[in-house]
């Protein structure tokens, strides 16, 4: 009898157990990003292979049993395309959480919508710091990087080999202004000036006019605002113009492993930059780059595409443990959960939304350090996870209790 008793108690546990995890509601995830324009390369199709990973990755895991469907589509670096496409997602296609949302105007766009929706935003491929400030959300999570992280190290380094004066070459949109700005601060804290700046406009292929600004502002340090496609033609043709040669410092606020790639080791040797992952960086990042690079054309992943892995399984393990799509849950969840994958070191998530981790800053190797077309960059230093992100002290976000 006493056999027959823990039997059928056994028997109501696995009944309850299936019968919660089949209460788990339906997942959708949608990948909103650049899929035709100057940030294609560092989000793009990638960015929609990581997230497959991230749900494979979970499948196997604790969303045994679990429906995950994923979509994509690209905003075309437009606002009002972005927005539609989220609404659309969340108002009819049943998408629960959209990630990457590479440009920063449009995911202060979409931010406000999926707030209203209830559901999950995560950002790996915008830059703003507007996302964790004055536009701050209970249900975004910027993931990756943003214009502080890429300040810190980046002037830091170049202020210390002596570029006290700056010119700011700009892309001229809520990034660049954003990145700019930041920058321009660290600047003038550490005791630089910026004597000008000039912006462009968005996926322009002549920067000629605008290294001419530069050059001619006698700036020590020529700084490119800029990112994707932008990044990889400013920085070539700064070259060509002749920038180092005339004396001048260039560096790059925002460079990916996809745009080291375009630069091509002889333009980008010697640049310095601020990344958040890097294939090379121990055996973990390797391995999990091998299986992306399987999945993706022999690629390396970008710090972008490494951003939507860990987002969008970090968002799963959490849906798996709240058994609710609801955003104000599932967002619980997330900020208790540890983020723990091959992607992020010391990771911890802030009130304002801000994921914070540890950043590194990389030099560019020349040809003749590079053993194979993917090994690109050296580390110089680390740049711990409270040290890389602004505080919670002087964030603007409505959120933080001061």
């Amino acid at each position: 009898m006493k056999f027959f008793s823990l039997s059928m108690m056994a028997g109501l546990c696995m009944g309850l157990m299936a019968g919660v995890q089949a209460k788990t509601p339906d997942v959708k995830i949608g990948i909103l990003t650049d899929m035709s324009g100057p940030y294609a390369s560092m989000g793009g199709s990638g960015s929609v292979v990581a997230a497959q990973m991230a749900i494979d990755d979970c499948l196997k895991a604790v969303c045994k049993g679990m429906h995950i469907g994923l979509v994509s589509a690209d905003h075309q670096n437009k606002t009002d395309v972005g927005a539609s496409i989220a609404r659309q997602w969340l108002d009819r296609d049943g998408v629960t959480a959209i990630a990457d949302l590479t440009n920063s105007a449009v995911a202060l766009a979409v931010q406000p919508i999926v707030r209203e929706k209830n559901r999950i935003a995560m950002y790996s491929g915008p830059a703003t710091t507007d996302l964790t400030n004055k536009s701050c959300s209970p249900v975004g999570f910027h993931w990756m990087f943003d214009t502080y992280s890429q300040s810190v190290g980046g002037v830091k380094a170049m202020i210390k080999k002596g570029g006290k004066s700056w010119f700011f070459v700009t892309v001229d949109y809520a990034f660049g202004h954003s990145l700019q700005k930041n920058a321009s601060v660290m600047v003038k804290n550490l005791g630089g000036t910026v004597v000008g700046s000039v912006q462009y406009p968005l996926n322009t292929t002549d920067f000629a006019s605008y290294l001419l600004q530069a050059q001619a502002s006698k700036a020590q340090v020529v700084a490119f605002a800029n990112a994707g496609q932008d990044a990889v033609n400013s920085v070539k043709q700064a070259r060509e113009f002749g920038i180092v040669k005339g004396g001048q410092k260039m560096v790059a606020l925002l460079l990916f492993a996809s745009d080291l790639h375009g630069i091509g080791q002889k333009d980008a040797q010697g640049l310095t930059y601020v990344d958040g992952f890097y294939w090379d960086q121990d055996d973990a990042s390797r391995k999990w780059s091998a299986r992306y690079a399987k999945a993706y054309h022999e690629r390396k992943p970008t710090m972008v595409q490494a951003g939507v892995y860990s987002s969008v399984l970090h968002y799963l393990e959490a849906v798996a443990a709240s058994h609710s799509i609801d955003g104000k849950v599932v967002a619980a969840e997330m900020r208790k959960l540890p983020i723990v994958d091959p992607i992020m070191h010391h990771a911890s998530i802030l009130a304002d939304g801000r994921v914070i981790h540890d950043m590194y800053l990389y030099q560019a190797k020349t040809p003749a350090e590079s053993k194979g077309p993917w090994d690109m960059s050296k580390l110089l230093a680390t740049i711990p996870a409270k040290e890389a992100f602004q505080p919670l002290s002087e964030s603007s976000c409505p959120l933080v209790k001061k």
